[in-house]
């Protein structure tokens, strides 16, 4: 069967906005599994991100950005920046996800970057859950449609599953006829290793709140077989010598708070058990240094 001449559609949809707006949730509810992690701090996600999708006459490969955000003062924010602006680019079409009666400058900046890019895009206005009467996003609605020539401006909640077939359909329809990108059946084109010391980095996000999330990078260094179980080691990275206490916490207790959240949590994503071995380790300013960003992944 000739997939182009069957009306099979196939591409990439990217999920940008500002941070903390919920692209993260929404890429995680459309795909149904948790392929990006997801904490209450802003820019949490920093890297690109595909969940791949398959419907009967369409193959939407979903990418997962950081937030654009204006005040890009470290290394880290730069890199973060470049991989949302790039997916941005490299898409076939854009989702801008927004929230509800709210509109920032980050708003503006990202809408602006978008039309920069010159790619079609919708509207995805996330969170409407927290609308209690609905009538009131209608000159929300309009007035966005003022802001851009969207295809599309589809209202949803992620965290409550509404309205997501719609938004799916809607950015099916939008993408182009073509084969699809990726084997049916797969989930993402991130690896195992990576989804591990994502799942690290969320638990020790949640643990830290505000003391130090933005100084943490997880590396999983080994990944081997042990018996009937898998042994998992990962480096906890610190941009200073300060934080590697505050990681550990009082008599290494908080380190085994995390460590046993994230055990649970990838014993669930791998469905076996799993020995998690977490080291806390000090590369000072790595948040600011090009090549260690390169060496951990962010860029």
């Amino acid at each position: 069967m000739n997939a182009a001449r069957s009306g099979f559609r196939s591409g990439f949809a990217a999920l940008v906005g500002r941070p903390n707006v919920g692209k993260s949730t929404l890429l995680n509810a459309l795909v149904g599994e948790k392929l990006s992690i997801v904490t209450p701090r802003p820019q949490t996600t920093r890297h690109r991100i595909v969940g791949i999708l398959d419907l009967p006459q369409a193959q939407i490969a979903f990418v997962d950005t950081p937030g654009l955000h204006s005040e890009a003062r470290r290394a880290l924010n730069k890199a973060m920046n470049r991989t949302a602006t790039t997916a941005l680019a490299d898409a076939d079409l854009s989702a801008l996800v927004v929230e509800p009666l709210k509109w920032t400058p980050e708003d503006e900046l990202t809408l602006a970057t978008l039309a920069r890019s010159g790619r079609p895009a919708l509207a995805a206005v996330n969170k409407i859950d927290r609308v209690r009467r609905r009538v009131r996003l209608l000159p929300y609605l309009a007035e966005l449609a003022r802001r851009h020539d969207f295809r599309a401006i589809v209202p949803v909640s992620a965290l409550r599953g509404e309205n997501l077939e719609e938004l799916r359909q809607t950015i099916a329809a939008q993408l182009p006829e073509s084969p699809p990108l990726y084997p049916r059946g797969e989930l993402t084109d991130r690896s195992e290793g990576f989804r591990l010391a994502e799942l690290i980095r969320e638990k020790l996000t949640l643990e830290l709140n505000q003391e130090v999330p933005y100084g943490i990078a997880v590396e999983v260094e080994r990944v081997a077989e042990e018996g009937e179980q898998l042994a998992v080691d990962a480096a906890i990275w610190v941009d200073r010598q300060g934080h590697k206490p505050i990681v550990i916490g009082a008599h290494g207790a908080r380190l085994k708070r995390v460590g046993r959240a994230a055990r649970l949590a990838v014993n669930e994503l791998l469905g076996r058990r799993v020995h998690l071995t977490l080291w806390v380790k000090v590369r000072e300013n790595w948040a600011d240094n090009a090549h260690a960003l390169r060496q951990l992944g962010v860029e």
